[in-house]
């Protein structure tokens, strides 16, 4: 009887022994196959990241010494991570892709100068912009951005900002005036209805289109401008202009067609440095024109400007007399 139970152990013993070995191979074959497919995965991630990396770098250029990422007319809705490994980059031109959306990572591109994103569907310019103290020019026009943040004030070396045509945008932050090195700005075809007093504030700008909004008047500081050259205010609904603008010392272009206005300042009279001037398109109480004549220069575009300039002057002119006239008959 006791060999019989003796059997019986050993035999028992035998079959535990079996079935944890292969209970064990079982637990080993499976962790194979999921490390396995998790590399598996991973390879396919890797492989993907370096696929479009090696199609980025296909839109790499180099001019006047500056590596440019050049796309244009192709569906990039996002940009993708990998694009990071692509740091030295000093210039993006990425035009009419779709994108939806400026990458957090944005900040890593520290050597970068320009930013051109025009013609696509940004929304939004994230407040990680500010970390880009080297970036020169910043060109968002024909988005759909209705938010400027203080953070962009931070960008201490921008010189050129163009916003135009994000139609809904309509103030900047006090900050904004912060951009000592600004000279060129562009908020046309927006939804101004004055002037942003952190605009007349920038001590640097030299070019301002605020044309194609709804400006309903001019700020009677507006001389602060005083290193501003060109305005280009067409398209608003300005029914007079602040004296102050003939204080303008350095303004030698004024575009100021299809507005509402109804009279000149006689005070623009003395502005000698006004190169061209465009009143086209307003409803002036006095009707004036200049006699006709005929120019060997006659498309010249110097003669073109001197005919705004010639025109103003006779316009006060003209009108200073009817009112002289007016008191000599009182």
């Amino acid at each position: 009887m006791v060999g019989v139970v003796s059997s019986v152990s050993s035999i028992k013993a035998l079959w535990e022994t079996r079935i944890r070995r292969v209970q064990e191979e079982e637990d080993q074959q499976k962790r194979k196959k999921t490390g396995g497919g998790a590399t598996g995965r991973l390879s396919v991630g890797v492989w993907e990241d370096r696929a479009v990396l090696a199609q980025l770098k296909q839109k790499l250029q180099t001019e006047d010494g500056r590596l440019i990422l050049r796309i244009e007319q192709e569906e990039w809705k996002t940009l993708p991570g990998c694009l990071v490994q692509l740091s030295q980059v000093h210039e993006w031109q990425i035009h009419r892709t779709g994108l939806q959306k400026i990458p957090h990572f944005i900040t890593r591109f520290q050597n970068l100068l320009v930013l051109d994103l025009s013609r696509n569907g940004v929304t939004e310019i994230p407040k990680e912009i500010g970390k880009l103290t080297r970036l020169r020019e910043l060109l968002l026009s024909y988005n759909r951005i209705q938010f400027v943040p203080e953070e962009l004030s931070s960008c201490e070396s921008l010189e050129r900002l163009e916003l135009a045509m994000n139609r809904d945008l309509n103030q900047l932050p006090n900050q904004f005036r912060n951009l000592k090195k600004l000279q060129h700005l562009d908020l046309s075809m927006n939804d101004f209805t004055c002037m942003p007093d952190c605009v007349v504030g920038l001590p640097a700008l030299q070019w301002l289109d605020m044309g194609g909004n709804g400006l309903q008047h001019l700020p009677d500081d507006i001389h602060r401008m005083e290193t501003l050259h060109t305005l280009w205010l067409q398209r608003n609904q300005l029914d007079k202009l602040p004296d102050n603008i003939s204080r303008m010392k350095s303004l030698d272009t004024l575009v100021l067609s299809s507005n509402r206005l109804t009279d000149i300042p006689p005070l623009m009279e003395d502005m000698s440095n006004l190169r061209f001037v465009n009143f086209r398109d307003n409803p002036l109480s006095l009707d004036v024109r200049l006699s006709c004549r005929k120019t060997k220069a006659e498309d010249d575009e110097d003669d073109r400007e001197m005919f705004g300039r010639e025109f103003m002057q006779l316009y006060i002119q003209e009108s200073r007399k009817r009112a002289s006239a007016v008191l000599d008959i009182h």
